[in-house]
């Protein structure tokens, strides 16, 4: 594949991405990784030259030696993507952070989002949304909050404002000590009814400057120089069923999760988008799983995701290909996919549920999965097969492993 590649995810997170991702750029025909959505609370694995990384901020081509751009879709945690440096400085990466750029217009996440999302979930008990306790949402609504002019009074997730939200910090005013300062001053105020005193003012001030002064800030279009200049790989978080629009709410990401940004980035120049699908269902927390079985589960032990604080257990079940179609509908269609966990063996998939309507076989919206659906099985013997006849798309990334070495891009004219 010679083209630029949109990856995104066909399900609700964890499907693979970031091994695909390291599998496209192995071959060193990428020149830049181009993150389009989503924030820290990504958790992408990759496994090669004997070393692995959770990447959550830089792309997951840097194993393969590819720079990032953090485009302005991107929410950035500058304390969390110091530690992420860290980690691979660890691993035998020179000098990480330069190896990442990042869109002034970025939007900053804050200990303060942070603190407020954590207390938002806990309010919420047993009624919990799933957030991974990153900030991610806080980040979002903190802004469309400015972006309307909220006003003191209103009454927005379960909280009065007793403040007036200013303009969200971003990644450009990290140089601008006094723009900075304002606008976090404003941010401390606003949060202190909810989550207390913060942090102080002036030590993330400091903070965020040596971060400022770290990484490279683009302004302009940076992102049609990189697609002019070499071919790019863009890399999602999350996935498509976890969309602001087309999730299930409220079990659903702040984030626009399928192709739309990295085609707006892309101003018109030619993609190809690469659906991203494991060869049975998995997903964190609460929230729908119409094919959820235990035995799936038990059999196929998770080497890399466990139950997280705020994100709650890690579930399984078989492929579904409603939720699949209905996935790649929202994307716009795919021109490819990759299919990861290949050896995984003796599986199952739907190809519909049994309703007391009768039986579905696609979701044309959210409101469509209703409580109570059966899922209709049947054997998976060749998954690479099953989905290239029945979806009509061809299969270009297999994974039968959690290593480099066991990802094969194919022909894309392949079937």
């Amino acid at each position: 594949m010679d083209e630029h590649v949109v990856v995104v995810g066909l399900g609700f997170g964890d499907e693979g991405k970031g091994a695909v991702v390291d599998a496209l750029c192995a071959d060193g025909s990428v020149s830049a990784v181009v993150r389009f959505n989503g924030g820290a609370q990504a958790a992408h694995n990759v496994v090669a030259g004997g070393a692995h990384h959770t990447f959550s901020q830089f792309g997951s081509g840097t194993l393969a030696g590819v720079p990032t751009w953090l485009s302005r879709h991107v929410l950035v945690e500058p304390i969390a993507l110091a530690a992420e440096s860290r980690d691979l400085a660890a691993l035998g990466v020179a000098d990480p952070l330069a190896m990442v750029s990042i869109d002034a217009d970025a939007l900053l996440t804050t200990p303060f989002h942070v603190a407020a999302n954590r207390a938002r979930e806990d309010a919420r008990g047993r009624d919990r949304h799933g957030s991974c306790g990153k900030g991610i949402g806080e980040t979002a609504w903190y802004a469309l909050l400015a972006e309307r002019g909220a006003r003191p009074g209103e009454v927005v997730e379960g909280q009065e404002l007793r403040g007036v939200p200013g303009p969200p910090p971003t990644v450009g005013d990290c140089a601008n000590p006094v723009a900075l300062r304002r606008k976090l001053d404003v941010l401390a105020r606003f949060y202190e009814p909810l989550i207390g005193d913060g942090p102080r003012v002036d030590d993330l001030v400091a903070l965020y400057r040596a971060f400022a002064d770290a990484v490279r800030i683009t302004t302009g279009d940076e992102a049609s120089r990189l697609a002019d200049a070499g071919r790019l790989v863009f890399e999602g978080a999350q996935g498509v069923l976890l969309d602001e629009t087309h999730g299930f709410h409220p079990h659903t990401t702040w984030s626009t999760v399928t192709p739309r940004n990295a085609r707006s980035l892309l101003a018109g120049r030619g993609a190809r988008v690469l659906g991203v699908t494991r060869t049975y269902q998995t997903r964190h927390g609460a929230g729908p799983l119409p094919t959820e079985d235990r035995g799936v589960l038990d059999r196929f032990p998770e080497r890399h995701n466990g139950t997280g604080e705020y994100q709650g257990a890690w579930r399984a079940g078989h492929l579904d290909t409603v939720l699949l179609r209905y996935a790649m509908a929202a994307c716009g269609g795919v021109d490819g996919l990759a299919v990861t966990h290949l050896d995984a063996r003796d599986l199952q998939a739907a190809t519909a549920y049994r309703t007391g309507a009768g039986h579905l076989t696609e979701l044309e919206s959210p409101a469509d999965l209703v409580a109570g659906c059966t899922p209709v099985l049947e054997p998976l013997p060749d998954p690479v097969g099953f989905l290239e006849d029945l979806l009509d798309v061809p299969v270009l990334v297999t994974g039968t492993g959690p290593t480099r070495a066991d990802y094969t891009v194919r022909a894309p004219a392949h079937r």
